[in-house]
C-alpha cells in the first residue's frame, strides 16, 4: 500500500506518526510519575515495569508488521538500533540537566543492576548470530533462552529493590519537584490515560512501520540500515520523550531505568519476531550486521556503567564525559554499519 505513495508522502507519514508518539511519550512519563507517587513503587522499578514495556511499543508494531510481511532484517535491525540509540538518550538527558553529570547524581544499584543484566541479553544476542540454531516450539533455542532471561532479570531487579545489597556512600537523592496537576487524579484515571496514551503509541508504531519499508525500498538504502537508524530513531521517540519529561520532573533514576529497562524489553521482542517470521530462526538469518548492532549497543551501556561507578561530576559542553564518549563512539559505529549494510 505505501509503496504506492510517493517518497514525500510516506516521509510526511512517517513525521506524522513520530510526532504522535514524541506527544503519547511525554505524557506517559508524566502518568507514570504519579502512579509511582500514589503506588509507593520506587520509580526505578517502574521504569522497567511501566514505562520500559510502554516505550516499546512501537518497535512491538515494527517488529510484528515487518515480521508478518517477511522483512526480519528490518525487525531486528529496528529493535537492536533502538537499543544503542537508547543509550545515547543519556547523553541528551545529561545535556539538559546541564550543571551536573547524570552519572554523578545518579547512584542506584538498581539502575546499575539493569544496566548490567541488558549487556547479558545483548551478549546472547551476539552469540546467536554466531553460532548454529535450531527450532523449538514455534521459535529458536536462542530467542527461547532470551525470554527465559528477560523472565530472571525482572525477577532479580524486583528482589534487589525490596532488598538493597549495598547503598552507595554520599548518594545524591533526587530533588522535589512540583506535582503535576496529574497527580491529583485517581489511580484509576491515571491508568486509563496511560492506556489511551500507549494505544496512540501503538497505532503511531504501526505507521512508522509500513512507511520504513516504503521508505527503505524507495530509496535504495536497504532495510537493515533504515531498521537500525531511521526507524530506531522513530521508533525511540516515546523514550526520549519520557526521559527528558522525567529529567525536567528530577526522576534521574526513573529516566535512565527506562532506558536501561526499554532494551531489557526490547531484546526480548526478539522472541515475538521469531514467531511471527515464517522462516528459519531470525538470528541466523540477519548476520553480522544485528551483531555488530548489539555489540554496538553493550559498549555504550558499559560506558554508563564505568561513569555510574565513578560518579565523577566532570562536564564538557554540559555533558558528562562518559556521555561525551558514547556519542563519539555511536557515530563511529554509524559508519560501521554503514559499511556492513
Amino acid at each position: 500500500m505505501f509503496e504506492d505513495f510517493s517518497l514525500a508522502s510516506n516521509f510526511g507519514i512517517f513525521a506524522a506518526a513520530a510526532a504522535a508518539v514524541w506527544i503519547a511519550g511525554t505524557r506517559i512519563a508524566r502518568y507514570a510519575d504519579s502512579i509511582a507517587e500514589k503506588t509507593g513503587i520506587g520509580r526505578e522499578l517502574l521504569g522497567i515495569l511501566l514505562l520500559g514495556g510502554v516505550t516499546s511499543l512501537p518497535e512491538m508494531a515494527v517488529a510484528s508488521t515487518a515480521s508478518l510481511a517477511g522483512h526480519p532484517a528490518l525487525s531486528v535491525n529496528d529493535l537492536l538500533g533502538s537499543a544503542a540509540i537508547n543509550v545515547v538518550i543519556i547523553a541528551l538527558a545529561d545535556a539538559a540537566i546541564g550543571r551536573d553529570a547524570i552519572t554523578s547524581v545518579l547512584a542506584s544499584p538498581g539502575v546499575l543492576l539493569q544496566g548490567v543484566l541488558g549487556i547479558l541479553l545483548l551478549a546472547l544476542v551476539v552469540g546467536a548470530t554466531m553460532s548454529i540454531d535450531v527450532p523449538l516450539f514455534g521459535a529458536s533455542a536462542w530467542t527461547w533462552l532470551l525470554l527465559c532471561a528477560y523472565g530472571c532479570s525482572v525477577w532479580v531487579i524486583a528482589k534487589s529493590h525490596s532488598q538493597r545489597a549495598w547503598k552507595p556512600v554520599g548518594r545524591v537523592h533526587e530533588q522535589s519537584s512540583p506535582a503535576a496537576a496529574d497527580q491529583h487524579d485517581p489511580l484509576g484515571k491515571l491508568a486509563g490515560k496511560t492506556t489511551v496514551a500507549a494505544a496512540v503509541v501503538l497505532a503511531a508504531g504501526f505507521f512508522l512501520a509500513k512507511t520504513g519499508e516504503a521508505i527503505a525500498e524507495q530509496t535504495g538504502l536497504g532495510t537493515s540500515f533504515v531498521g537500525a537508524v531511521l526507524l530506531a530513531a522513530s521508533t525511540s521517540l516515546p523514550e526520549l520523550s519520557t526521559v527528558l519529561a522525567a529529567v525536567r520532573l528530577k526522576r534521574y533514576e526513573m529516566a535512565v531505568a527506562d532506558v536501561f529497562g526499554t532494551n531489557l524489553f526490547n531484546v526480548t521482542i526478539l522472541f515475538a519476531v521469531d514467531l511471527l517470521y515464517d522462516g528459519p530462526p531470525v538470528l541466523r538469518e540477519v548476520g553480522p550486521f544485528a551483531g555488530f548492532g548489539a555489540l554496538l549497543a553493550i559498549v555504550l551501556t558499559s560506558l554508563y556503567l564505568v561513569g555510574m561507578l565513578e560518579r565523577r561530576d566532570r562536564t564538557v559542553a554540559r555533558m558528562g564525559y562518559d556521555s561525551l564518549a558514547v556519542l563519539g563512539v555511536y557515530f563511529a559505529g554509524i559508519v560501521v554499519l554503514w559499511t556492513l549494510r
